[in-house]
């Protein structure tokens, strides 16, 4: 039996407008938080999302069904918040270079009430360590990859990565901090 998904893909090729719609209701969701996670702000977030869609769709002919859809789309959500926040900026990755190799520390999200609550915290980072962050815990790229898709080296993104995750662990820490008073 064939998967119904490769059908609407095969349509959207064509541009057929309601599969497109098919596509865009099925992924939007998913896609939009990619979009949050890279962008200063909900409306930067818009127009990211709404350009991603529309490079998705100009470039739907090219996806040629080897791994997943899905994962194709997150690709491009993702390239096209990190192209518009570098036009935006302006912006010039310094390479702090680190020898040493980072010790990679796990942090607990569990407590956290909701995924928009993370969001915002995720969102406080310097964007450099957001950006190193969003790409290695979330959409599990390596230290290479971003290496490479950021122009900087492979220590400075394991530097970025260390970094933020010390961040976050000060303001998850300072989120508890007042519950654990409370409870005295």
């Amino acid at each position: 039996m064939e998967n119904p998904l490769i059908k609407i893909i095969q349509r959207c090729q064509k541009n057929d407008r309601k599969a497109q719609q098919l596509i865009y209701t099925e992924f939007s969701s998913i896609l939009f938080s990619i979009c949050l996670r890279y962008s200063d702000n909900y409306e930067d977030a818009q127009d990211s999302f709404q350009e991603g869609f529309i490079l998705i769709f100009n470039k739907i002919d090219q996806y040629n069904f080897q791994g997943s859809f899905e994962g194709w789309m997150k690709k491009i959500m993702v390239n096209v918040s990190l192209q518009k926040y570098r036009k935006k900026n302006n912006l010039k990755v310094e390479d702090i270079e680190n020898i040493c190799d980072v010790e990679e520390e796990t942090i607990d999200f569990d407590d956290l009430t909701s995924y928009q609550e993370l969001l915002t915290i995720i969102q406080s980072l310097p964007y450099q360590y957001r950006q190193v962050f969003n790409l290695y815990v979330l959409e599990e790229y390596s230290h290479q990859e971003i290496a490479t898709l950021l122009n900087i080296s492979i220590g400075t993104s394991k530097s970025n990565l260390s970094r933020a995750r010390n961040i976050l662990k000060q303001k998850l820490s300072h989120l508890k901090y007042p519950i654990e008073n409370e409870q005295f």
